[in-house]
C-alpha cells in the first residue's frame, strides 16, 4: 500500500532525521515522500526502510543513501564497523557479522544501534546492521555474533531502489 506523506509529515520526518542521525538536506519540504510497505521513497528513490524491533519501527538509511552521502556520513551519528576481506562474501549474502571478521570499531556504538558495515579494502558500505553490543563490549569479544545484518548489497531493499 502506497501512502504519500503530507507536508506536515514531511516536516516531522526532516526533524526526525536531523535529531536521530544529524542528517541534513537529504529531504526537503518540496520532495514527494511515499511510504510503501517498509520502504520510504523520496522522489521515487528508496532512501530509507523501516526496521521493526520489539514492535517499534526504526527509520533506517539504505546502503544506496549511505553511498550517496559519501564523506558526508562523517558528519552524522551513523557509526561504522570495518570487516576483513574474508567476511565480505558472507555479509553480502545476508550473514550476521561475527566478531573475528571485524577489524575496526567506531567509538560510542550502543547496543541496538544501527551501524554501517564497510569492507576493508575500499571502505565501501556493504551492509546495515543492528549492534548486539556496545563498542567496548565488541572490542572485548573474541568470538560470537557481534551484529545482526538487516540490509545488504543485493537484498530486496537494495533491488527496490
Amino acid at each position: 500500500m502506497k501512502i504519500q506523506l503530507s507536508n506536515s509529515e514531511v516536516k516531522e520526518l526532516i526533524k526526525s532525521l536531523e535529531t536521530n542521525y544529524l542528517l541534513k538536506e537529504v529531504i526537503n519540504k518540496k520532495d514527494i515522500v511515499i511510504k510503501e510497505e517498509n520502504l520510504l521513497k523520496v522522489n521515487n528513490k528508496v532512501l530509507f526502510f523501516f526496521y521493526k524491533e520489539d514492535k517499534v519501527e526504526k527509520l533506517t538509511p539504505t546502503l544506496k543513501l549511505v553511498l550517496e552521502l559519501g564523506e558526508r556520513i562523517k558528519g552524522t551519528t551513523i557509526k561504522t564497523i570495518i570487516v576483513d576481506k574474508g567476511a565480505v562474501k558472507f555479509v553480502v549474502n545476508g550473514a550476521d557479522i561475527m566478531r573475528p571478521g571485524i577489524t575496526k570499531i567506531d567509538e560510542g556504538i550502543q547496543k541496538g544501534e544501527i551501524v554501517v558495515i564497510l569492507e576493508e579494502t575500499h571502505k565501501k558500505p556493504i551492509s546495515i546492521c543492528v549492534s548486539e553490543a556496545s563498542s567496548e563490549e565488541l572490542k572485548a569479544m573474541t568470538h560470537g555474533k557481534a551484529l545482526k545484518n538487516i540490509h545488504f548489497v543485493g537484498d530486496s531493499v537494495w533491488k527496490s531502489s
